[in-house]
């Protein structure tokens, strides 16, 4: 593997984080494009975009919240790379961009089945409730960066 890390900030970066959610998440679970793309996918969404050999396998965005926080999400890996550390990856490159943005939290909305994941990067359960998605149960869960 010839992984290299994009920050995309350019339309054609982007398009790399697109594929990989097209493909690694709404075809595998069913997913729309209309709900898979909400309204923090803009021109001004920050996504990491891993490649290996120049091809797209693994993606997150990121978005301000309030207070120096940020949401970061849609952390998503082509299934035939799954299992080798590019979503934490992905997730440890995008705190640290938020750290040069001046970010002092991230701010996640875990899968319930994803937890362990998260937790494994420092995150913790913020308030326990469940949030009830479109697709997904999700649990808030947050890091001091």
């Amino acid at each position: 593997m010839d992984i290299r890390v994009i920050r995309a900030t350019e339309t054609w970066q982007q398009a790399g984080a697109y594929y990989v959610r097209i493909q690694g998440m709404a075809r595998q679970h069913g997913i729309t494009l209309r709900r898979e793309f909400d309204e923090h996918d803009t021109p001004d969404t920050k996504y990491i975009v891993l490649t290996d050999d120049e091809f797209p396998v693994a993606t997150c965005r990121f978005y301000p919240l309030e207070d120096g926080a940020a949401m970061i999400g849609r952390v998503v890996v082509l299934p035939e790379y799954r299992g080798r550390g590019l979503g934490q990856r992905a997730v440890t490159e995008a705190e640290s961009w938020l750290r040069e943005l001046g970010c002092t939290k991230a701010v996640v909305e875990s899968r319930d089945v994803a937890v362990g994941f998260y937790e494994k990067l420092g995150y913790t359960i913020t308030d326990g409730s469940i949030i009830h998605g479109d697709t997904f149960d999700c649990i808030r869960m947050e890091k001091e960066l």
